[in-house]
């Protein structure tokens, strides 16, 4: 990825300061911050997810290009996120950090971390609306599904650009659940999506949150901004094709204090949903994906 004045000397990476750690994270509640709560079985879904948006987010990269010696980091990394396609792509020269709120997910992508080899790759606990890190120090600053799960996006947006170096880049996926299609209809899926909604809801999250991504990362003051949307319809037998439902079982504790459904309703609704995706004729488009990316000014 190239700073805008292109020279050589710009390329070299200058090595961020790193200092949140997993003992400095206990103040961070990641069930206040993150809409979908923390879970093991969230944290397995999340893994599945790292699968699942490979090729969404392969392309997300490819569009600013990066270069070997870059400074980047995954801003919510959860339990892998795309450390490791930034860290192929920066090479042994550059630095990776990824960062989450949940100490858990820190153990389990540094577990990832060790088990790839990636020695180019830190993963640190901090909040992603204060994460202390140095301003200005990475050439791209990355979040994947992270500002649709907090109640107040742009305050996390504006520490992202913050991080970022002149004429860095700040990019993200973030989907848009309004558009989910299942055809033919299910009661099952729509109760579901109506569940989904309100209890993610529940913090001041956005469902349809990627639709506004551009808008907010102009209104951050980035520049060249640019979005793309993605639509995935997903054959039987894919694990993105049931991704509405595996949403509303992280939630179930949340969705249960609330009172949107019982325990009963909740499993009748699963297991229906489910046989419905197993028939290989029934269409699933479960949202839309937005890609954006855009450029730190270099003064001004």
């Amino acid at each position: 990825m190239s700073p805008t004045s292109g020279s050589e000397s710009d390329a070299v990476a200058r090595e961020p300061t790193v200092e949140p750690s997993p003992a400095s994270a206990g103040t961070v509640d990641p069930n206040a911050v993150y809409a979908l709560g923390s879970s093991s079985g969230e944290s397995a879904r999340l893994q599945r997810q790292a699968e699942e948006l490979l090729p969404d987010s392969t392309v997300l990269l490819d569009r600013v290009g990066m270069r070997p010696g870059d400074c980047a980091i995954d801003v919510g990394c959860g339990p892998r996120g795309v450390i490791d396609l930034l860290a192929e792509r920066v090479t042994s020269g550059g630095r990776v950090v990824g960062l989450d709120a949940d100490p858990a997910h820190v153990a389990m992508a540094s577990a990832f971390v060790a088990s790839r080899g990636l020695s180019n790759v830190e993963v640190v606990c901090g909040d992603a609306r204060h994460t202390d890190l140095e301003s200005g120090c990475f050439d791209l600053v990355h979040g994947r599904t992270l500002l649709i799960t907090v109640p107040e996006p742009a305050e996390v947006l504006r520490e992202m650009v913050r991080l970022a170096r002149p004429g860095g880049w700040v990019v993200g996926l973030e989907p848009d659940t309004e558009a989910a299609i299942c055809y033919p209809p299910h009661p099952a899926f729509d109760r579901l999506c109506e569940i989904f909604s309100m209890a993610f809801s529940r913090n001041g999250a956005d469902p349809h949150f990627g639709r506004r991504m551009a808008a907010l990362y102009r209104q951050a003051g980035l520049r060249d901004v640019t979005v793309e949307g993605r639509a995935g319809v997903y054959p039987a037998g894919h694990s993105r094709r049931t991704i509405r439902a595996d949403l509303v079982r992280s939630m179930r504790p949340q969705i249960m204090e609330l009172g949107l459904a019982d325990e009963q309703e909740l499993d009748e609704l699963d297991a229906a949903a489910r046989k419905h995706f197993e028939d290989p004729e029934v269409l699933v488009m479960p949202s839309l994906n937005f890609l954006a990316w855009g450029r730190k000014p270099t003064s001004g």
